[in-house]
Parts: structure tokens; sequence; C-alpha cells
């Protein structure tokens, strides 16, 4: 649909995809993980040093950036690339999820969501008007769609009517995005964990027309099995030339699982969310450098890394500096953190154009599962 944005398949090893998505402001290699700047921001990171980690494109978020610092003023300022100073592709979220999670703010009806604001109380109606608007003011070049994201649990009945209202909004807001040349529309379905329902969702959305495809209203509170369960149905359903996308997962085992699946793009703020609360993730797994046995360990946090944290730092200054709370443990654990997920995505791609996915999805989950290093003896 979008003159100056496709998508290429350029390689399979079973279900897994290799390709392409080019944009007027470059290549997103997939499959792709997306570090998460909600506020026109990756907390604890320059632009800069997110780009050097070898992430092709941010994801930012419409509900927050509509209220601080407003849409209309990020337009003002050039749009939210000058704004920001990220000059590679940036996809904003349409505000969906933050439906589900404010519910208690606001009243949802056919007309959209209407809500007080969570920092001064004011009052708003995000619709798929209103989304579809304020996106373009930003000048993302991948617009997510407004919908509904279904808590889970929820019963066939309350899954089927928020799916349709989605499915209604999904047609509005194709209507409102309009031709803009440059820029893609995402469709997202929805549905729980019900085939019935995923089913009669992505019908819904191909005869509409989308540029991608998202998978939402996962990663709620279902177990890795129930979602495993809806991709495994789920991504043959949508269409083979456009990317797809599973919205907000981020454990590295839950990636390797989607994309076996099929999957493209994913996005979570697990990795900048818990470098700042002292969490390493790593390839063997979650590391907590608040933990006292690191305290006089020389190691470096993982020795085959070549983020500036494993690099530059020992365990036991890193144990200091987020004991301490000083900003720097958060700087550096982030960075560490988006520089794994990047390498993890990076030898994913590889596996794929090399036909060895299966093989390197098992020996990650391996590592993955096998913990820290031991700790070390200074007797």
């Amino acid at each position: 649909m979008s003159k100056r944005f496709s998508f290429r398949l350029l390689a399979m090893d079973g279900r897994s995809r290799l390709g392409s998505v080019h944009t007027t402001r470059g290549e997103i290699r997939t499959p792709a993980f997306m570090p998460v700047g909600t506020a026109a921001t990756v907390k604890a990171m320059l632009p800069e040093s997110v780009r050097e980690t070898g992430a092709d494109v941010l994801l930012c978020n419409t509900y927050h950036l509509m209220l601080r610092p407003g849409a209309e003023r990020v337009a003002r300022f050039g749009g939210l690339h000058e704004f920001m100073d990220w000059n590679r592709p940036i996809l904003t979220d349409s505000g969906g999820f933050q439906i589900m999670s404010l519910a208690s703010l606001g009243t949802l009806d056919e007309a959209g969501m209407e809500f007080r604001s969570h920092i001064d109380g004011s009052r708003h109606l995000l619709s798929p008007e209103r989304s579809m608007e304020i996106q373009a003011l930003l000048g993302s070049d991948i617009v997510m769609c407004l919908d509904e994201c279904t808590p889970f649990p929820a019963d066939h009945e309350k899954a089927a009517a928020s799916m349709r209202l989605s499915m209604r909004w999904a047609a509005r807001s194709r209507e409102a995005f309009g031709d803009r040349p440059g820029h893609a529309l995402f469709g997202i379905q929805q549905g729980s964990v019900y085939d019935d329902l995923r089913d009669e969702s992505a019908e819904a959305l191909t005869d509409i027309g989308f540029d991608g495809y998202a998978i939402g209203g996962l990663a709620v509170g279902e177990f890795q099995h129930e979602m495993f369960s809806v991709l495994d149905r789920t991504a043959r359903q949508l269409p083979e030339n456009c990317p797809r996308y599973l919205m907000g997962v981020g454990k590295p085992d839950d990636i390797l699982g989607a994309v076996e699946r099929g999957i493209d793009m994913f996005d979570c703020v697990l990795p900048t969310r818990s470098g700042r609360t002292g969490q390493a993730l790593t390839r063997r797994g979650p590391v907590n450098l608040r933990n006292a046995r690191h305290r006089d360990d020389p190691r470096p946090l993982d020795e085959v890394c070549r983020c500036p944290a494993c690099r530059r730092y020992c365990r036991g200054y890193l144990h200091h500096v987020v004991r301490a709370r000083e900003i720097i443990g958060s700087m550096l654990l982030t960075w560490h953190n988006l520089h794994f997920y990047q390498e993890l995505m990076k030898g994913i791609r590889s596996a794929i154009a090399e036909g060895r996915m299966t093989g390197f999805a098992s020996s990650m989950r391996d590592s993955l599962a096998a913990g820290d290093v031991d700790p070390i003896d200074l007797d």
C-alpha cells in the first residue's frame, strides 16, 4: 500500500523467516527486536548508544506522548525523529495496551476510550481517528491501528466483543490513515486464546488490508504454551508477504519460540526495565547484580560480551554502583541488556540464513537454563 514501504522474505528455515523491511529511513533486518522508547527516550541510553547495540528501529508510545509533551508540540519540533535525535525507523504503539492497563481511569465505548490523564487529570478521548492523527503528527514510520488489548483471562463472550470492537476500530483506523506514502499501517489481531476468534480477526484484518500485521493480546498473563498454541495457528493465517509483529513479547525463550513459529518483529520493556533494577540478561540467564556474591568478583559480567559493561568493568564495580543507586549502574546494565538482545537477534538471523535454526535455538535454550557462573573462590 505505501509506495516506499516493503517487506522482502529472504530465506526460511522451517517456519522461521529471515527478511528485510524497507522504510524511507532505512532497513529493518528481521527477525528484529525493537527497544522501547516510550516517551521519546530509551531510558538510561543516548540515541547513539542504542544504535551501537545494533538496533534498527525503536518503539514509542502514542498514549504517553499525547499527554506529555503533546503530539502537536512534537510536530512543531519537526516530528519525533528530530525531537529525539533518532534518524532510523520508529514504530508507534497506538495506545491500545494503555486502554487495558489504565481502564480504571476512563470509560470505553464504540467511539473510543475517554479517560483522565494520569499526569494532571485532564480529560481526553482516544479514538481510532485521533490515534491516527497523533501518530501522523509524531511522524512515525510504522503506525499501529487502535485496538482494545483484551485482558486475560477473558471468557469467550467478552473476548469476542472485544475483538470485534477492535476490528471495527481497525477499519476506522485504515480509513483515517488515508494515503501516506513512506508510512506504513499495521493491523492488530485479537481474540485472546480462542481459535475461532483469532481466525475471525485474521480474516477481518486481511479483508481490510494492511502493510503489516501484529498479534496482540498475548504476554498478558497466559502460560507460554498457551501463547505458542495461538502462534502455531495465527502466524499461518497472516499474509506471507507482510511482516508479522508479536507485541510486547521479549523473554529470550519466548522470542526463540515465536521466531520458530514465523514471527518477524518484537518489542518489550524487559531489557531496559531490568537494567534499571540491577538485573543483567545474559546468555546464561538473568544475573542479579545486587547479590552480595558479586561484591569481590573481579571477572566481567560475561567474558565474551563486547558491550561497555563487560569490556571495561568488573562484577564488583557493577555490584557497587547498583547497590549505591548510581546512575551509571542503570546505564551500563541497560546497555548490556540491549546489546545482548541485538546479539541474540543477529544470531537468529544468521542461523536462519544457514539453515540451522533448530540447533541454534536448542543450544541457546540450554545456555539460558545453565545459570550464572559459579561464585569466585577468594580463599
